[in-house]
């Protein structure tokens, strides 16, 4: 299975020496994650089944040709248990695990029953090594469970729902899962905010307004014991201590009082930690990568390019590039009267130099 590969000498950069350089380019596949293994320095992105012609949900990017993985039979349709059905996320944790999330819902229509799961691959030996199910109790009908960071040091997961809005948390020796901040404004999308994209407003053709995303971005500042979050549709940042989340003794009243508004920022898609404690965030808006420092609050911009087309989900790469993928979500059928407006690849790039 193959797609176009290159690499690519354009630079751009604000203030500073980062550089924007395509890695990947994908003719007919929508990219929405990426996952790099900062030890070996491969790389997995994945294909969410948004399309009748969908044909993998993940992959392993090899000499410039789409690897199925962890298999090919993992990417066929099949026992939802046992396949992907919708895979929105990949993630490589600090252990060279690489966690596959699939909320399950193809075209974002609703959950296959059995499909909504957590999959750990490990890459010494590419084989599946755990499956974590979530019942409807944690991924209800509407749900979109979308992005997820792992610690690896107290064995929990951390899931946002961008369906309809909250925090899993997931024990993973267990494989026990709680839906938590259900429902709260810090998980919902703001209704106030109109996106704009590509100098045009962003518009549902079922529902005629901006699409109500609710929390998307998740980032794990470890040292600081924080998780932030971040509806899609919104501009505000929230975070709350992890140590809050992993009490089952605190009451759904108590947790709510434990999340912090830390301020506005762009409409991000992707989130990622940096290894100072501050936050890099994707902004849709302005096809840009901005960063945000937790002692000043203040966001400062990395880079931005109209080449960044929805830049989407951030990885670090081994030398401390920054991978970032665009989805060109702006440009779906659902927003443009039910016709693709694509007019180019889709792309995966990253960004040196910061």
């Amino acid at each position: 299975m193959r797609t176009f590969f290159a690499i690519v000498a354009l630079t751009v950069s604000i203030g500073n020496a980062a550089e924007l350089q395509e890695v990947a380019s994908f003719a007919d596949r929508q990219v929405t994650g990426v996952g790099v293994s900062v030890k070996s320095g491969r790389i997995f992105v994945n294909f969410p089944n948004w399309s009748d012609d969908h044909t993998i949900s993940v992959a392993e990017i090899v000499n410039g040709t789409l690897k199925s993985f962890p298999n090919e039979e993992w990417n066929k349709p099949g026992d939802p248990a046992s396949h992907f059905s919708c895979v929105q996320s990949v993630v490589v944790d600090d252990q060279d695990n690489l966690w596959i999330l699939d909320p399950a819902s193809p075209k974002m229509q609703g959950i296959v029953k059995g499909g909504p799961k957590l999959v750990k691959v490990d890459l010494r030996t590419n084989q599946v090594v755990q499956k974590i199910p979530f019942g409807e109790d944690v991924a209800p009908t509407k749900s979109y469970l979308n992005d997820v960071r792992i610690n690896t040091r107290t064995g929990k997961a951390f899931i946002t729902d961008s369906g309809k809005g909250a925090i899993i948390v997931v024990d993973l020796k267990t494989g026990k899962s709680r839906r938590l901040l259900d429902g709260h404004i810090s998980t919902q999308p703001e209704k106030d905010v109109q996106l704009t994209v590509d100098g045009k407003q962003l518009i549902d053709q079922k529902t005629k307004r901006s699409p109500q995303i609710a929390a998307d971005g998740i980032a794990f500042a470890p040292n600081e014991g924080f998780l932030y979050y971040h509806a899609l549709t919104g501009h505000t940042l929230y975070r709350i201590r992890t140590a809050d989340l992993v009490d089952e003794k605190l009451s759904e009243k108590d947790l709510e009082s434990k999340v912090e508004n830390v301020g506005d920022t762009p409409a991000p898609d992707g989130m990622l930690e940096a290894p100072d404690g501050s936050i890099y965030l994707t902004d849709i808006e302005g096809g840009a990568i901005v960063h945000w420092d937790p002692l000043s609050k203040n966001i400062e911009p990395v880079i931005a390019d109209e080449q960044l087309l929805w830049p989407d989900t951030l990885s670090w790469g081994p030398h401390g590039e920054l991978y970032v993928t665009a989805s060109q979500i702006e440009n779906m059928p659902r927003f443009n009267n039910g016709v693709s407006a694509r007019t180019s690849p889709y792309k995966l790039w990253k960004i040196t130099g910061l």
